[in-house]
């Protein structure tokens, strides 16, 4: 269980105001500052870092001030989210990938239990709803970031669709943290890795998304989409401060083979 001080500081690090009970407008809150502060981002993978799923995730993202992917994301807003009284699970997942799935265990997901109800909680996807899904309705369901529907699969699991294309699969079983171990030693070190292969750093915003991979910056604003490519290291570190709040003392190893995006400053 997280001390009070830590959920005080997690709380202040995405400028969330602590529910005064855990209900349904609390979680709403919690889940859209999150995603709107917290960076879904795979930096570490190019620095070396070693990934945490355990309560470190939590020290990653308020003590170091970044993000990360699914893996830390879920598990670091799980911890925040039992201290404030939330009844949390994990959900794990598979990710449909150009019309196929990924692997089981691929995605890692949380369910909350509330009011009699059960809600699909996600931070780290890169492509979420800003609020909870319901996951006992198979209605659409509307979110500031789009229509949402989650329907029943045939292997069991319920397929999660936003504007009629489908996101991932996730699972009602019983999980840890430690069963998603093997496919993490996979993302890290497995040639087709997508978190090797790809140096990505993301967060939405009003109206749109800012999105720096490699040496690529990119900002959405309404349907509009304006890209260029970042000119020296000094305007790399710029964009990662001010648009993504992460301060670097290296900057990503980015020429490490298997087809990683390449920053080459002329």
């Amino acid at each position: 269980m997280l001390a009070d001080s830590m959920v005080t500081a997690y709380l202040d690090r995405i400028a969330a105001q602590r529910p005064a009970t855990a209900d349904l407008e609390g979680l709403r809150g919690i889940q859209s500052r999150h995603l709107y502060s917290v960076p879904f981002e795979n930096l570490g993978y190019h620095l070396g870092e070693e990934i945490h799923m355990d309560e470190r995730s939590v020290d990653k993202v308020v003590i170091e001030r970044r993000g990360g992917g699914c893996y830390e994301l879920n598990p670091a807003l799980s911890h925040l989210l039992t201290a404030l009284g939330y009844e949390v699970s994990l959900m794990p997942g598979r990710v449909w990938i150009k019309g196929e799935l990924t692997a089981p265990l691929c995605h890692l997901a949380l369910k909350v239990r509330l009011e009699g109800r059960a809600w699909l909680v996600d931070v780290g996807f890169g492509r979420n709803s800003r609020f909870p899904l319901d996951l006992g309705t198979r209605d659409p369901q509307t979110d500031p970031h789009g229509e949402y529907r989650i329907v029943p699969a045939a292997d069991g699991g319920s397929d999660v669709s936003a504007n009629g294309a489908l996101q991932y699969r996730v699972y009602d079983v019983p999980c840890s943290v430690a069963d998603f171990g093997p496919t993490l030693w996979w993302y890290r070190t497995a040639p087709d890795s997508p978190f090797l292969q790809n140096l990505f750093c993301s967060l939405p915003t009003d109206g749109g998304r800012v999105t720096l991979k490699g040496d690529r910056f990119t900002e959405v604003v309404g349907d509009e989409r304006y890209t260029r490519r970042l000119l020296d290291e000094a305007e790399v570190r710029e964009v990662y401060g001010k648009r993504f709040g992460i301060t670097l003392e290296r900057l990503p190893a980015t020429d490490v083979g298997n087809g990683t995006v390449r920053m080459s400053f002329e």
